[in-house]
């Protein structure tokens, strides 16, 4: 065993707490099914999901569903929550179909995406390792409790509240937040599957305003979610609004930007036209390009 395979299993122990810390604050004042938090149950399913999963993808060596998994475990996610707490009221309704509505439309477009491309870079060196494969599958499961910790909250809570401004401002949020994701991916997929521009990178449409206007619009749709779930928000619960902060965080400074930049850099670098957008174009937040 290499010292990223030990890491990887140091590391477990760590996240597994950090996820059971999160729905013990959450779980105060929830719903409870069989005596257990819903909330608590609802995360722990975002686990488990991701260990079965993980046992025909590691036998195939393939990645090809993991983005698909996640997006499917957002959905059970939000509906579990929904199925299992008492009184469900419009505020829970609400959020459970926009979680349904933005994790059916990514997992379809990931599916499509990995399907035409046959692999994921990313999971090269990964899916070779057993504890590394089993920490990234962990993680995802991390990645959809903790993103959907303010939403799961709203949906389990015992406290009710009518809809009012704080719900349509979230959701006029959310619904900027999704189209710029969604604009931004199809925008992406047009420009690649044109044979003319094998090779290069997108610079037209929203991708000249930012060069990654998709986690943009990923970051602005789950601030929304948090704004529609923060009326009925109390004590402990307060912790769960680190969801758009968790997104924020794990886009700009871990696993997204940093490692597309990367790439990126890697492959264009040396290229002036591509140095040229870099220079004239913001890194996240949508902007006139710069003379």
């Amino acid at each position: 065993m290499n010292r990223s395979e030990r890491n990887a299993l140091l590391a477990m122990p760590f996240v597994l707490l950090a996820a059971a810390g999160l729905s013990w604050a959450g779980s105060q004042r929830g719903s409870l099914t069989a005596g257990v938090p819903v909330f608590a149950v609802a995360s722990g399913l975002a686990f488990i999901m991701q260990w079965i999963a993980l046992v025909p993808a590691f036998v195939l060596r393939s990645e090809r569903f993991f983005d698909l998994t996640g997006s499917i475990t957002y959905i059970a996610v939000a509906a579990t929550a929904v199925a299992l707490s008492a009184n469900v009221d419009a505020r829970a309704l609400l959020l459970l179909g926009l979680v349904v509505i933005w994790a059916t439309r990514l997992g379809s477009f990931l599916l499509r995406r990995v399907r035409k491309t046959g692999k994921d870079k990313r999971f090269d060196e990964i899916k070779r390792s057993f504890p590394r494969f089993l920490m990234t599958w962990t993680l995802q499961g991390l990645w959809v409790s903790v993103t959907l910790a303010a939403a799961l909250a709203a949906m389990t809570t015992t406290i009710h509240r009518p809809l009012g401004l704080y719900a349509w401002v979230g959701l006029a949020i959310w619904l900027v937040g999704f189209g710029v994701e969604a604009s931004a991916d199809e925008q992406k997929r047009r420009f690649r599957s044109d044979p003319a521009n094998r090779g290069g990178f997108i610079q037209s449409g929203l991708w000249s305003w930012s060069r990654h206007p998709n986690y943009f619009g990923e970051i602005v749709l789950w601030i929304g979610i948090a704004i529609i779930a923060a009326p009925v928000l109390r004590g402990f619960q307060w912790a769960t609004m680190i969801s758009p902060v968790f997104v924020t965080l794990l886009l700009t400074r871990i696993s997204g930007i940093p490692m597309l930049e990367k790439r990126a850099d890697t492959k264009w670098g040396d290229q002036p036209e591509y140095l040229a957008y870099k220079r004239r174009t913001s890194v996240l937040i949508p902007r006139p390009p710069r003379g």
